[in-house]
Order: structure tokens, then C-alpha cells, then sequence
């Protein structure tokens, strides 16, 4: 029964890493492909021959480990992909920052670098969800702050190549109207928001 318990868990746990990993990898992938880097002989010949047994090894610890809550490898898996994040967010920086500078990044990229940010996100709302709140500052709330600082690092390049191609392409009617309609689809969720801190918070808190 130990046995049982130990391969279905495993196989539980290297699903999950195995479908994280591919999301970080493939974002990657993407990002650099677009920026005219090839990076299929390094996943070839580096990344998936380290990447499989490694997940394997990581899962096997989950296992002995004793986390078979559901409930607890949201943030594991954000322990886990935290600093494999941090590389990749680096690595794009130091990529897109030689790659012909922000005049070069593709309208793609920039799409592309938008799920990079809502990755960023999940990891920090899902450990900030499971994070003690009165727990002193480790090693990995200085990850999480590397992690952010990268992210708005990536950021930043990214609006400055948008800030170059309104520059150099001038705005355009579907560009003007793709702006406009976003921000008026957002506007019924901010008035939503605003109602709800006014009228449901104070009776909640006990208007404390």
C-alpha cells in the first residue's frame, strides 16, 4: 500500500510540475523565438534531459514530504517555480535588451509578455495566500521581491518599445478605438469594486 500511495502520488505530483514547467518553458520559448533566438538545441540537448529527472526527484520529495493536502501545493509548486521564473525573467531582459534594443520587439512579443505577467501574478498571489502573515521575512520573500523587480524590468522595456512603435508608426484608428474600448469594458468593474468597499466593507469589518 505504500508503494501504491507513493507512485500515485508521485505521478500526481510530476503532472503537476510537468504542466508548470511546460507553461514556463513555453513562455520562453515564445519570448525568445520572437526575439529571433533559437532555444530548440538547448531544450533538446540541456532542458529536457535535466528537467524530467529533476522534476521526478522534486516529486519524490513532495511525496516524502507529506504534502498530500490539496490544499498545499498551490504554494509548493510557487516555491518550486519561483526562482525558475526569476531565470527566465532575466534572461529575457538580457535577451530583448541586445536583441536590436526596444525598436526591435515585434507587436507579438508584446503580447506574449502579457501572459509572462499574469505567470508573475499567480506566483505572488498564491504564496501571499499561503504565507503566515506574521511570519519574519526568508529567503523566499527576497525571491518574491527579486521576482517583481524582474517582472517590472520586462515591463518597462515592454511599454518603452510601445512608447517607440506609437513614435515611429504614429497612432492609428483601430489602435485609438482598441484602447478605448478596453478602458470602457473595465469601467462597470471599477464602479463594482467601488460599491462593494462603500456599501458591503463597513457592515462586514463591523466598521471596524
Amino acid at each position: 500500500m505504500d508503494f501504491v500511495r507513493f507512485t500515485g502520488e508521485l505521478a500526481i505530483y510530476f503532472t503537476l510540475l510537468a504542466i508548470g514547467g511546460g507553461v514556463l518553458v513555453g513562455l520562453t520559448f515564445a519570448v525568445l523565438q520572437s526575439a529571433g533566438v533559437d532555444l530548440e538545441p538547448v531544450l533538446e540537448s540541456w532542458i529536457l534531459p535535466f528537467a524530467v529527472p529533476g522534476a521526478l526527484v522534486v516529486a519524490g520529495w513532495l511525496v516524502e514530504a507529506k504534502l498530500d493536502v490539496i490544499e498545499n501545493i498551490a504554494p509548493v509548486l510557487t516555491r518550486v517555480f519561483t526562482p525558475l521564473t526569476i531565470v527566465m525573467l532575466v534572461a529575457m531582459l538580457a535577451v530583448l535588451s541586445t536583441a536590436g534594443g526596444v525598436a526591435g520587439i515585434d507587436r507579438g512579443l508584446l503580447i506574449i509578455n502579457n501572459g509572462v505577467l499574469v505567470l508573475v501574478l499567480c506566483l505572488v498571489l498564491y504564496s501571499l495566500s499561503a504565507r503566515e502573515p506574521l511570519a519574519p521575512a526568508g529567503l523566499f520573500d527576497t525571491l518574491q521581491l527579486v521576482l517583481l523587480a524582474a517582472a517590472l524590468a520586462v515591463d518597462a522595456l515592454m511599454l518603452a518599445a510601445i512608447l517607440v512603435r506609437i513614435a515611429e508608426f504614429g497612432t492609428s484608428p483601430n489602435k485609438v478605438a482598441a484602447a478605448e474600448r478596453w478602458q470602457m469594458r473595465y469601467l462597470p468593474v471599477y464602479g463594482l469594486w467601488a460599491a462593494v468597499v462603500v456599501f458591503v466593507f463597513p457592515p462586514l469589518f463591523a466598521f471596524s
